[in-house]
């Protein structure tokens, strides 16, 4: 995988427009498809309102997000109600997020997270754009990476260090299950991987887990049972082989 960006023969309006032709056209050229692992991903045409890529051989879409900073708890999105209206009917691109070296023109970090962690609680509303602005009124929104369950941030480029292929496509594989299961129900898996992250050690209790029985249910307001959730959660992680039951109401992360 080259990490160097290829200059193309063109002219910038803006230091923004040539990054955004570099990023993309590096994508185009050195990126392969996560989810099936066909050599390449294809630019759908400019101002689009779906994604930036797509597989032709599995036809999964991309979104591309790059920056030269690194990356924070969140990341701007485009408008509101329709990333959500994306999330409910399961038509969410998968997230590329990509810093970039302005200097030595190349990719220091690249991540890829399958749109199957896009939940509604990753989600953020942002103001209403100000009276006095060109959209007046426009609702963008946040994704809230810090959100995202570790094992949904697959690395592919670590430090300008490239990841090995297999490893990137086996992680993309394990989370699979994660797409049996309807929207609604995806967002209480999600969640509940978030917090099990949060626990320092990998073999946790069943209490550790209900210590956050009230985040959850300010996630959830109209569920009146946040603890039985949690177990069935547990027991579908459990199943698909993302966490081992020890017994006693002690678990281990088994990824």
């Amino acid at each position: 995988m080259k990490l160097e960006f290829s200059e193309p023969d063109r002219t910038y309006v803006s230091g923004s427009q040539k990054a955004r032709v570099l990023t993309e056209a590096w994508i185009e050229q050195s990126i392969y498809c996560p989810n099936c692992g066909n050599q390449s991903l294809k630019q759908f045409p400019r101002n689009l309102p779906v994604a930036d890529f797509y597989c032709m051989r599995c036809n999964d879409q991309y979104e591309l997000k790059s920056q030269k900073k690194p990356f924070g708890r969140k990341i701007a999105n485009g408008a509101y109600q329709t990333k959500v209206e994306r999330l409910e009917s399961d038509t969410s691109p998968n997230l590329i997020l990509m810093r970039y070296d302005v200097a030595d023109a190349a990719v220091r970090q690249l991540y890829v997270v399958p749109k199957r962690f896009f939940t509604a609680s990753l989600i953020e509303r942002r103001k209403p754009l100000k009276p006095s602005a060109r959209r007046a009124g426009w609702v963008g929104s946040n994704i809230l990476l810090e959100r995202i369950p570790q094992i949904g941030l697959i690395c592919v480029v670590q430090d300008g260090i490239v990841k090995s292929r297999s490893d990137v496509l086996s992680r993309w594989q394990k989370t699979a299950f994660l797409e049996r299961h309807t929207p609604a129900a995806r967002g209480w898996l999600v969640d509940v991987m978030s917090c099990i992250d949060q626990i320092e050690n990998s073999i946790f209790t069943l209490d550790n887990v209900y210590s956050f029985t009230r985040y959850l249910s300010e996630i959830y307001p109209n569920n009146n049972n946040v603890k039985a959730k949690i177990r069935q959660q547990l027991q579908i992680l459990r199943d698909n082989g993302y966490l081992e039951f020890l017994g006693a109401g002690i678990y281990r992360r088994a990824t």
